[in-house]
């Protein structure tokens, strides 16, 4: 079973390490762009007819879009952090729908988690680690995206290695790799103030409202990555405190990040040269320190990736052990090894099919963040249904005494649910508009899942075994 082994500090490295990948990187322009575009359309509503003022507007745009971005996080790690409190358990999201709606409800998330959810996302940030690592690398006479693919294999078993040796290496691997992130990001925020502002007005297309929502979709995904918390809840210490603790420490700490990092940008480039860009960073070190910058921000990018990955692989492993503690069909998933700390076989088969779709999906260009637009119906659907647990599960359990309650229920949960759905609805939007093959495989991946689900209540309705939380 689970020990209690990770403190405060490991949890709060955790989400931070996991947050923060590559996003706020490639994101970034993007979510200028928007702001940019938004305060040209209102400009001749607030009768702004100065650059300077454009500019401005445009600036508190840009830093609205991120503050509400934390807030709409903040929202969701409450709501999180209630349900961890009531129930400590290895699982996170499984855990929460399988209580409320079903151990069939839980069952759906897993298998979509298992197979397009946590491969996608690890398999992105790894290919995008790859293409900054691979100019570092010596000349070995294989083709660019073949020695992409290689680094992303071998970038993803030595983190299953690293894991695999105990939760002691795991946890260290996760604290050494965001300390030197934040670091990185703090000497890019320095080096980028320190030089003199600049000022950069590219006038783009007045469109208010659309670019405004797609800079909101982007600095969502900035901030993705902080209910993975939830999974490793039954092995925090003292988990009525520190799970609330960590969540409410990493998000304002992720904020005042991207926040801090934002600022530089715009000062060393000016927001048209943020909005235009296309590698802010790189830009900003280049412009400051010269050649060096260049190699500088390809070691940060390599580092925040290793560590989003390895967040990710540590907290997403607990979600199949806990699948087979419930589920006769998976029951060998669900054994812990007590010397190491971890659930090793669910770490080990995660890892695989993580392989696997690397290397089905990563032989064609473009074709894991392509993948990954196609995970964000999945993950926030479910998302917004734990927002709807919160409702059954207080209803079940009465005035159940829990350290922490979420405030202003039932508006926070609602806000919680909004939020969600939006997600959802703009990337089916983007979906429908872009068809791909990705969508078959999606549709693939749900007929299996409903098909596996079957045969998994008939086992459960035959075997009548009872639950093991």
């Amino acid at each position: 079973m689970p020990r209690q082994q990770l403190s405060l500090l490991d949890s709060t490295s955790i989400i931070v390490g996991i947050i923060i990948g590559s996003a706020i990187y490639s994101a970034s322009p993007d979510i200028a762009a928007g702001a940019m575009r938004f305060a040209s359309g209102i400009a001749p509503h607030l009768r702004l007819t100065s650059p300077d003022q454009h500019n401005t507007i445009a600036i508190v745009v840009l830093v609205g879009v991120w503050v509400v971005g934390a807030l709409i996080a903040l929202v969701g790690a409450m709501c999180y952090a209630e349900l961890g409190t009531r129930f400590p358990q290895a699982g996170g999201t499984y855990v929460y729908l399988s209580e409320a709606f079903g151990r069939a409800v839980g069952f759906a998330f897993a298998w979509a988690e298992f197979w397009i959810v946590r491969p996608g996302n690890v398999g992105a940030i790894a290919f995008v680690m790859a293409r900054y690592a691979r100019p570092l690398m010596p000349p070995c006479g294989l083709p660019a995206h073949t020695v992409e693919l290689l680094l992303t294999a071998a970038a993803i078993v030595a983190i299953t290695v690293l894991n695999a040796l105990g939760l002691r290496s795991g946890k260290w691997t996760q604290n050494a790799l965001t300390a030197a992130k934040i670091v990185g990001l703090a000497a890019i925020v320095i080096v980028g103030l320190s030089g003199p502002v600049a000022v950069d007005i590219r006038p783009l297309p007045p469109e208010p409202w659309k670019t405004l929502s797609l800079s909101l979709i982007y600095v969502m995904f900035a901030y993705g990555g902080w209910a993975d918390m939830s999974y490793v809840a039954a092995e925090v210490r003292n988990p009525e405190r520190n799970i609330f603790r960590a969540l409410l420490l990493g998000i304002l700490a992720v904020g005042a990040i991207y926040l801090a990092i934002t600022l530089a940008f715009v000062w060393a480039l000016g927001i048209g040269g943020l909005a235009n860009s296309d590698a802010v960073a790189a830009d900003v070190l280049e412009m400051r320190i010269g050649p060096l910058g260049a190699v500088a921000i390809s070691l940060l990018v390599i580092v925040s990736c290793l560590g989003s990955m390895n967040g990710t692989m540590f907290t997403g492993a607990r979600v199949y052990y806990a699948l087979g503690t419930r589920h006769p069909g998976f029951r060998w998933l669900g054994v812990w090894d007590e010397n190491r700390g971890i659930p090793l076989r669910s770490l080990i088969v995660q890892s695989v099919a993580t392989l696997g779709l690397t290397f089905a999906v990563g032989l064609f260009p473009d074709g894991f963040e392509r993948l990954v637009r196609f995970t964000t119906p999945f993950f926030f659907g479910f998302t917004a249904l734990v927002g709807v647990a919160m409702f059954f599960l207080r209803s079940q359990q009465g005035d159940r005494v829990t350290t922490y309650r979420v405030p202003l229920f039932p508006l926070t949960p609602l806000l919680f649910i909004l939020s969600s759905c939006a997600m959802v609805y703009a990337s089916v939007d983007y979906a429908c508009r872009n068809p791909a093959w990705e969508a078959l495989w999606a549709a693939a991946v749900v007929v299996a899942g409903a098909v596996a689900g079957f045969i998994d209540w008939r086992q459960r309705t035959a075997a009548s075994i009872p639950v093991r939380c």
